[in-house]
């Protein structure tokens, strides 16, 4: 394992001792699982690209389960902007969470 030397200002040193104490370990240990943290993906890799990759990922995931989503053939455009379907909607709704006698 190397070492490194890391400067900070007194205020954050301060906070950094109190994190490590209020999580039971040491301020090392704390920039350690950091560097670890920030580091596990390819050597220049963004954090655009890690999104993506995890993404991709949840894609795949569900792909595999079965899950698939296709919003084509659904709802037209029309059926979406259709204000009095929304309103009666919205009532409909209100009217089944209405509170039904007294209130305890």
């Amino acid at each position: 394992m190397k070492n490194i030397t890391v400067s900070v200002d007194e205020g954050t040193y301060r906070r950094a001792r109190i994190a490590a104490a209020e999580a039971g370990t040491s301020v090392s240990a704390l920039v350690r699982e950091f560097l670890r943290s920030r580091c596990q993906g390819d050597i220049g890799e963004t954090g655009a690209d890690q999104l993506r990759k995890a993404l991709e990922e949840v894609d795949r995931s569900m792909i595999a389960r079965g899950c698939t989503f296709s919003a084509t053939g659904r709802v037209s455009r029309d059926a979406v902007h259709d204000r009095k379907a929304l309103r009666q909607e919205e009532e409909e709704h209100r009217a089944r969470w209405r509170p039904r006698g007294p209130l305890p």
